[in-house]
């Protein structure tokens, strides 16, 4: 396969729904009132797995373009105390700040000479690691996401 074969597949992965609802489509339309809404037997609501999708992301971007990067701690920095946003301008911002970021890593992996070049700030890892474990870690949240959404009869 070549780079840009295999970056046009992560891309395609990062960007579009394929087996799964792409982030955009998880959060559209969710009522304000359910956004903090803990489920009966959940350890947290949807406006809480918004926001650490956005911290973990901004992390992996981070991470795989800053040579100064500084670790989070784990898991305090990554998940928000708070069970629900502030205001509407606070919903709005991490939604908007989750696809600025995915965009910027897909810039990362555009402009990437060499996919597979260690990282000279980590210990092996390498843009196309990264681009896979946030393919992962998002859609795995994502579908909790819709998951929270059919346990609150917010999805159809």
């Amino acid at each position: 396969m070549t780079a840009p074969t295999l970056v046009k597949s992560l891309k395609e992965m990062l960007l579009k729904a394929n087996a799964h609802v792409t982030f955009k489509d998880a959060v559209r339309d969710l009522p304000a009132a359910l956004r903090g809404v803990v489920p009966a037997h959940m350890p947290y609501s949807i406006w809480q797995l918004v926001e650490h999708i956005r911290i973990a992301q901004h992390d992996i971007l981070d991470f795989s373009r800053n040579p100064d990067y500084k670790e989070l701690d784990w898991p305090k920095d990554y998940w928000p105390a708070a069970a629900a946003p502030n205001n509407e301008a606070a919903w709005k911002h991490s939604i908007e700040q989750v696809d600025k970021d995915l965009h910027a890593f897909v810039d990362l992996l555009e402009t990437s000479k060499d996919l597979f070049a260690p990282f000279p700030h980590g210990t092996g890892q390498h843009l196309f690691r990264e681009a896979i474990l946030l393919i992962d870690h998002n859609s795995y949240h994502v579908g909790e996401i819709v998951a929270l959404r059919r346990l609150l009869d917010a999805w159809e």
